[in-house]
């Protein structure tokens, strides 16, 4: 009876806990969305085609993004902190290098570039 009552509290906890890191992983993926969109924030998009988003005008200069849900999470990070370690001539702009995302704007940036595929 006590493996039984201790097996239930941790099922609740656990899933306690993965509603609530669901949520606010819905909520950092919406964030991570508007930075992408946004002018004065990241503006992605204004390089950046997304795989099943038709773009007219801008969004050709930067590869088409598709796939980034395989993509480790680090590697996404640092691509858009700094894309010059991995391609010394990129002409994605440091973005957390240069101070222009904050790392918590990044993070967001990231939950919405692994929903891409």
């Amino acid at each position: 009876m006590k493996l039984s009552k201790s097996l239930f509290l941790a099922l609740v906890a656990f899933t306690v806990f993965s509603v609530n890191g669901f949520a606010s992983n819905s909520e950092l993926i919406k964030e991570g969305e508007k930075i992408f969109n946004t002018k004065d924030l990241g503006n992605c998009l204004a390089c950046h085609a997304v795989n099943e988003k038709e773009v007219n005008g801008p969004g050709t200069m930067g590869p088409k993004l598709q796939y980034l849900s395989a993509w480790p999470e680090d590697a996404l990070y640092q691509k858009i902190y700094n894309p010059y370690t991995t391609n010394p001539i990129s002409a994605m702009p440091a973005f957390g290098k240069n101070g222009w995302l904050s790392h918590e704007q990044i993070q967001a940036l990231v939950a919405y570039l692994k929903t891409i595929n």
